[in-house]
């Protein structure tokens, strides 16, 4: 567990448990995004975790305040690849803050540790997609330093 200090508050960064997926799930879905793609049964987020937390390569986090309350979370996966010479990529999925620490420099404060987490583990590059309509947050991961490089395609399986 860590301790990070954002302008006299205190917030706890662990490993999310299996009692905490419920909280993330709502911190998920509290969006215009997010309603839309989450749903109000747990069972598929509690395999899902399952999943994520035997996997040495993930880590899903939660963010608590000095209230234990959950406040934010992101998935790190560690993706070790044969491109860029070897490159380790960290890649960052899932980032949320509630509402009330929106502003607060906590977001900056996490990636900062999510990104000293990578490199103690060996990864060179930081690489995150985000959802063309979310303009807050692309403006928010530039002045993190990330650049807008690659074209992200999906498609349903």
């Amino acid at each position: 567990m860590t301790t990070l200090s954002v302008d006299g508050r205190r917030y706890e960064v662990a490993r999310a448990t299996e009692s905490d997926v419920a909280a993330l799930v709502a911190l998920l879905a509290d969006d215009v995004l997010g309603a839309q793609r989450e749903s109000a049964d747990l069972a598929p987020y509690l395999a899902a975790f399952g999943e994520i937390d035997r996997d040495p390569n993930q880590l899903l986090l939660a963010v608590r305040d000095e209230g234990g309350d959950v406040v934010g979370t992101m998935q790190l996966t560690l993706i070790p690849g044969l491109a860029r010479g070897g490159t380790k990529r960290l890649q960052v999925e899932g980032v949320r803050l509630a509402p009330s620490t929106r502003g607060s420099g906590l977001g900056t404060a996490l990636f900062d540790w999510a990104h000293e987490y990578g490199r103690r583990h060996g990864a060179t590059l930081a690489q995150l997609t985000s959802d063309k309509t979310r303009a807050d947050a692309h403006r928010f991961y530039e002045r993190l330093g990330y650049e807008a490089s690659h074209e992200g395609l999906k498609r349903p399986l």
